[in-house]
């Protein structure tokens, strides 16, 4: 009897489990279904956000405000593209936030300014700092459910390949090369540029990508038009920092965005600040910035206008005040290194200054600096969002609001205890007069 007993409760706990996750599947689908439907941007609040991130492999978030101007420009372009997204293959669906309203969602994933769009892969978020045009918008984010290794087997499909993958990310095409060789590799890069191998190819293409024998592992920036070859060898010890130093342009224009792509390379950052990005005479410079970076791929060339960013270049001492163009060597921390007798760059002859430059760091003939205090706040201001700075301009003032409260809370008790101080003098003396009459 017992052992019936035992039989049916298994029985029924089998019965119960089976139901469930009969449940959760059904509930899950369902909410996949409430949110998917007809790929529209879905609204979300603190009440379906985990629902939603957990429902799909990719969803792009966009934190906004509703008084904010840039995210109404954005929204339009949201509502274009979201079903060009959904219908993938791997389909990535768009979402957005009111982190006005629904403030422990934007305080979670760190929100300080808008609109802030992150993307969030298998439930993991990174910031997106691509496009924000519907058409390049959707091209950007293919990237993202791409395989981290495309194999092409005709010059079509390498032409296609590269014509698909736009101008935003570097791409790495192995000319003669075995998937294998580079698959670990474009797995741990494969959220910063596009791979593939090559399978079959023309002479046309040798010419074309300006390689002359296999196998070859071609780099290119296209919205830079830049390229380089790697010839070997093969291992990964080699392929690595080839990949990491080809992963940026030779001469970065340095904003907001690119500083925060930056974060996983340990190299060094020579900056320099130019009057106006944009004049011909800042061009010139960045030709001579590009020739140098070539020969010194240990150290990230930058360049920065002050007219383009004003905050920025000031905490480096660089604004209209200082000779112009100057360069240091950030370690992108409160410090800074100038080189002794290498200051500044005048026209004449930049090649030379800036060889004289790197060679003076290299020897170690460097002046050691901190960022300026002065313009600290109006960096922070430009880096980390105004909303944390309107809070950290808060937090001070209630603090100095506390401290001269106690301020004049002791004044106060001073006062109150010479007052009582003096009564009591005069109500002694009073007495000692009692006392004499």
């Amino acid at each position: 009897m017992m052992g019936m007993v035992g039989k049916c409760r298994l029985t029924l706990l089998w019965f119960i489990a089976l139901l469930l996750i009969q449940i959760t599947v059904s509930a899950s689908s369902s909410l996949t279904e409430q949110l998917a439907v007809d790929g529209k941007v879905l609204e979300l609040d603190e009440s379906n956000f985990d629902s939603a991130i957990s429902a799909f492999d990719y969803v792009l978030v966009d934190f906004y405000a509703p008084w904010c101007g840039h995210c109404k420009r954005l929204s339009p372009q949201l509502d274009a593209a979201a079903p060009v997204l959904a219908a993938l293959k791997q389909p990535i669906v768009i979402a957005k936030v009111n982190a006005e309203k629904f403030s422990h969602l934007a305080e979670k994933y760190e929100v300080n300014g808008y609109p802030t769009i992150k993307l969030f892969m298998h439930g993991v978020p990174i910031d997106y700092n691509g496009p924000k045009k519907a058409d390049l918008l959707v091209r950007y984010l293919k990237k993202f459910v791409a395989p981290d290794v495309s194999v092409l087997d005709s010059d079509s499909a390498i032409r296609n390949f590269v014509e698909e993958a736009g101008t935003y990310f570097p791409i790495y095409i192995g000319f003669g090369l075995n998937e294998s060789v580079i698959s670990n590799l474009a797995t741990k890069y494969r959220k910063k540029a596009w791979f593939s191998v090559a399978k079959d190819f023309s002479e046309e293409v040798m010419v074309l990508y300006d390689f002359d024998k296999v196998p070859a592992l071609v780099s290119l920036q296209p919205n830079y038009n830049e390229q380089n070859i790697f010839y070997g060898p093969f291992e990964e010890e080699f392929l690595d920092p080839f990949i990491k130093q080809n992963l940026f342009p030779l001469a970065l224009l340095i904003n907001y965005d690119t500083l925060k792509s930056l974060e996983d390379d340990e190299r060094k950052i020579v900056l320099t600040f130019v009057e106006d990005e944009a004049e011909e005479k800042s061009k010139k410079l960045i030709r001579v910035l590009k020739s140098a970076a070539s020969a010194n791929r240990d150290l990230v060339f930058g360049y920065v206008g002050i007219k383009q960013w004003d905050e920025f270049a000031d905490t480096f001492e660089a604004n209209k005040k200082a000779t112009l163009p100057k360069m240091v060597i950030w370690n992108r921390n409160e410090e800074y290194f100038t080189v002794i007798g290498s200051e500044s760059i005048d026209e004449e002859d930049q090649a030379s200054q800036v060889s004289k430059f790197i060679e003076g760091y290299r020897e170690g003939r460097t002046l050691q600096k901190h960022i300026s205090k002065s313009s600290l706040l109006s960096f922070i201001n430009s880096f980390i969002g105004i909303r944390t700075v309107y809070l950290l301009v808060f937090v001070v003032a209630v603090l100095m609001l506390i401290q001269n409260i106690n301020k004049e809370e002791v004044g106060t008790r001073d006062e109150a205890d010479h007052a009582t101080g003096s009564v009591s003098s005069e109500a002694g003396s009073i007495k000692s007069g009692d006392k004499e009459d």
